[in-house]
């Protein structure tokens, strides 16, 4: 695509609920985002039962239930896939998922997803990668938490496996949530994609929306950005998440950047040439000169004219000898 494809990450912000994830949907359509997100796992093939949620996740849902019990309230039927997706190809968005088990990998390929996304937490599980690449799909590598040396890794094992390089492209992300700004290190980014010479783009996990932007600026061909209907809502993700009129800002934004970009070729722009003469000097008379006078530095500058010599042709005026009277201010001709 030439222009940046742009990901509305609902992620588990539906709560398990249908109905709130074709909100979701809906909200993310009128954002004018290209594809929007969900999560499909199993519980019980994702963690263990006495697994500890992380610190973000323990401030934004309830201390006494377990990780297990967390997830396992946001689970996504095959049914509530089908629907999701038909509300999805009724609204002309595509659908994704991120898988998280061998079994969730299965029901999205039946159901014909496009674009497979690994998340960042499964960017060393050699089985996960090997599956996922052997459906030969395109695919969206999300690296929070790994060192480059770890993405050298998922990457080989993604090519080798089966992946083409032109259907691979790398997300540079900080899997916490919210992400500091101090440790957004969007320099990495473009690290990731002069090293392994892949499409590269950005996950974010910041507050607001100045850090996608930029990173478009960059060049990130793909932005993932999570949101939610409201930030009030129970859930582990809906605080680190944007509202839907930011989103729409965010996409916007996008937008506006990459027109903003351009070709890269320097030259003035059509709106600007009629400013030209305007705004540039021209060589005329500093005070009154004779017929045959020599034109030298104390009787010629530059000054906003409209018209005439330009003062990058200084030396070629002087020592020339004036062929009629200047008055102050007239412009100078040879």
């Amino acid at each position: 695509m030439d222009k940046t494809f742009i990901i509305a990450e609902a992620g588990v912000n539906h709560n398990g609920s249908v109905e709130i994830a074709k909100k979701l949907i809906d909200a993310a359509v009128s954002s004018g985002a290209n594809a929007v997100k969900f999560q499909t796992f199993k519980a019980e093939n994702l963690v263990c039962k006495d697994m500890q949620k992380a610190e973000y996740q323990k401030k934004n849902t309830s201390k006494n239930e377990s990780q297990y019990e967390m997830i396992k309230a946001l689970e996504l039927n095959k049914d509530a896939h089908f629907e999701i997706i038909e509300h999805c190809n009724k609204n002309n968005i595509m659908f994704l998922s991120t898988p998280f088990d061998h079994e969730s990998i299965d029901l999205l390929e039946a159901l014909k997803m496009p674009i497979f996304k690994i998340p960042s937490g499964e960017i060393t599980n050699y089985p996960y990668l090997k599956k996922i690449a052997g459906l030969k799909k395109q695919v969206i590598l999300s690296t929070g938490m790994s060192t480059l040396e770890e993405v050298d890794s998922a990457i080989k094992i993604l090519l080798n496996e089966g992946v083409d390089r032109n259907n691979l492209t790398v997300l540079h992300a900080t899997s916490e949530y919210p992400c500091p700004i101090n440790e957004v290190n969007l320099s990495a980014m473009v690290t990731i994609g002069k090293k392994f010479n892949l499409k590269f783009g950005y996950s974010d996990h910041t507050e607001g929306i100045a850090v996608p932007i930029s990173a478009v600026a960059l060049g990130a061909s793909v932005i993932e950005k999570h949101f939610t209907l409201d930030r009030n809502m129970d859930g582990p993700d809906h605080k680190a998440s944007l509202e839907p009129h930011e989103l729409t800002l965010m996409v916007d934004g996008i937008r506006k950047i990459e027109v903003a970009l351009g070709d890269g070729k320097k030259n003035p722009s059509p709106s600007e040439i009629k400013n030209i003469n305007i705004a540039r000097k021209f060589i005329v008379a500093s005070k009154f000169i004779k017929s045959g006078e020599v034109f030298n530095n104390s009787n010629i500058i530059a000054k906003r004219s409209g018209k005439g010599i330009s003062p990058m042709r200084w030396n070629e005026v002087i020592g020339q000898k004036a062929k009629q009277d200047f008055q102050k201010d007239q412009i100078i001709e040879l």
